[in-house]
């Protein structure tokens, strides 16, 4: 693997099929192969979920994991916008796809087990358009279309080769850096590591059709993955890239050549406009990235530069790059100042109209890098009450919005207003039982009515939700042993125990089946 491998699969050891594995057609034509009963035995659906959403856990638990709600709202909407487009992408199984973002300076982007799919920063930031993210997305929802996974599972029994721990850790290594990645998966497999890139290579291929053909039904511009693949090529030349003999991946020359004679086959149409919201993300990933005195350093000559360009959503995206700066910065109104700044920009001039592609414009980021300001340490009593108000007007013109329904939340346990928080959140949690985030909120809004049980109960299924069991079960104790646990308490108290120590067991028996 090149040392700024992009369109990467978590391990370089994903294996094609084998050659008993009958064949389909893909919607452009291409021949695909269709995933028998021997692929799914090695993993099955189920597991390949379990498995993923168990590496989830370890990464959600990583300092560079990039937990920054408007980032991972963009990400989850585009991303699945591309999977809709993609009839039979989810598969038998149903997969729902969940997309994020790591702080990495390499070029890279991952699949996981089970739909889970993650962007590097420096990939955010180096994408020039929305045509360029969707080829990226694009080819690693492929890898879990075709469920290379579990492809290469199966392989990889027959050859007696790497076990689930082993691919966990690749996965891992892969976040920081993709030649420790390789160092790991070469561990031991000498004798069969031709094979296996080999496979690899193939799989990589594969990704490249199905995921040219997902950006085009997404109505993107298939280009993209060239221009891209383009700039991979530059970067390469930086690190130097491995001979195709030894490479996990086909030489990034050869893709651009295979993907070139797609496009030319392809009838030419018009490709849909980038949306503010993408420019806006990418200068929130930008000031994330680095935040250490140079980065910032860098984040700020950069958003300068773009400042000078003629294009209007540059400009925007790099006075709201300055306001996000700043507010990271503890430069409060520095912040608002760049932040009215750019919200004039977005409005059309007079005389002339002026739409966002789909109509956006970039309102709901805007709302909420203004309550982000007002929400900052160190804000009077007057302010905080004022952020409860605009995050409350902001979900009501934004109801589905996951980011702005938190910050509403967020919003009024920092105005004081926690019993009407915790009302909120209530009906949050049955609605969306599967957002940790939302419990932690909510042992907030308890702690601040001083309800010391439900607080412990409410942390403890944010903990279980991202499989720290241990300390779930360790807060349901403190929740039993609080003064005001009522006999309702004791009882939901009890039951869920026994739910979670049941869990534990069902996972230390995997474990060992393992």
């Amino acid at each position: 693997m090149s040392a700024s491998a992009a369109f990467a699969s978590p391990s370089p050891t994903f294996s094609a099929a084998p050659a008993t594995t009958p064949l389909v057609k893909a919607p452009d034509n291409t021949t695909l192969p269709m995933l028998g009963d021997s692929a799914r035995g090695d993993l099955s659906p189920v597991v390949e979920r379990r498995l993923g959403e168990e590496i989830m856990n370890d990464i959600r638990r990583d300092p560079d994991y990039l937990d920054d709600d408007p980032i991972l709202e963009y990400l989850n909407n585009f991303g699945n916008a591309l999977v809709d487009a993609a009839p039979g992408a989810r598969g038998e199984s149903n997969f729902n796809f969940g997309f994020f973002a790591v702080r990495d300076p390499m070029l890279n982007a991952f699949a996981l087990p089970g739909g889970f799919i993650a962007v590097h920063s420096a990939l955010l930031i180096a994408a020039q358009n929305e045509s360029e993210l969707a080829s990226v997305m694009s080819h690693e929802i492929g890898h879990v279309e075709q469920r290379h996974i579990a492809r290469m599972l199966g392989q990889q029994r027959q050859d007696a080769l790497l076990p689930i721990a082993a691919m966990i850790l690749a996965v891992l290594a892969a976040k920081a850096s993709p030649d420790a990645a390789m160092g790991v998966i070469m561990g031991g497999q000498g004798l069969a590591l031709q094979r296996q890139l080999s496979f690899s290579r193939d799989a990589e291929r594969e990704a490249d059709r199905v995921g040219f053909q997902i950006m085009r039904s997404a109505g993107y511009d298939t280009s993209g993955m060239v221009s891209f693949f383009k700039r991979l090529e530059n970067s390469n030349k930086l690190y130097g890239e491995l001979p195709a003999f030894l490479s996990s991946h086909p030489l990034t020359g050869e893709r651009i050549a295979d993907i070139q004679a797609r496009v030319r086959e392809m009838p030419r149409k018009q490709a849909r406009p980038d949306s503010i919201e993408f420019h806006l993300v990418r200068a929130r990933a930008r000031v994330l990235q680095d935040e250490s005195v140079k980065g910032r350093a860098d984040a700020r000559a950069a958003f300068q530069a773009q400042l000078a360009q003629e294009n209007k959503q540059q400009q925007v995206a790099a006075q709201y790059g300055l306001a996000f700066l700043a507010l990271r910065e503890g430069e409060l109104d520095k912040a608002q100042g760049w932040l009215d700044k750019a919200r004039v920009s977005m409005q059309p001039k007079p005389g002339v109209f002026s739409a966002e592609p789909d109509g956006t414009s970039g309102e709901a980021m805007f709302k909420g890098l203004g309550i982000e300001i007002k929400l900052a340490p160190g804000q009077p009593q007057n302010v905080l009450e004022q952020a409860a108000k605009d995050a409350a007007q902001a979900q009501q013109q934004f109801p589905l919005s996951r980011a702005l329904a938190r910050q509403y939340a967020s919003a009024m346990i920092a105005a004081g207003q926690n019993e009407e928080a915790a009302r909120y959140l209530r009906e949050q949690v049955r609605q969306y039982r599967e957002e940790p985030k939302l419990y932690d909120l909510l042992a907030k809004a308890y702690s601040g009515q001083n309800k010391i049980a439900l607080q412990h109960m409410a942390l403890a299924e944010s903990y279980a939700l991202t499989g720290a069991l241990p300390a779930a079960v360790d807060q349901l104790h403190l929740a039993r042993k609080a003064n005001d646990a009522s006999f309702y308490d004791q009882a939901v108290i009890d039951a869920r125990e026994r739910e979670i120590q049941q869990k534990q067991k069902d996972v230390k028996d995997d474990g060992k089946k393992k």
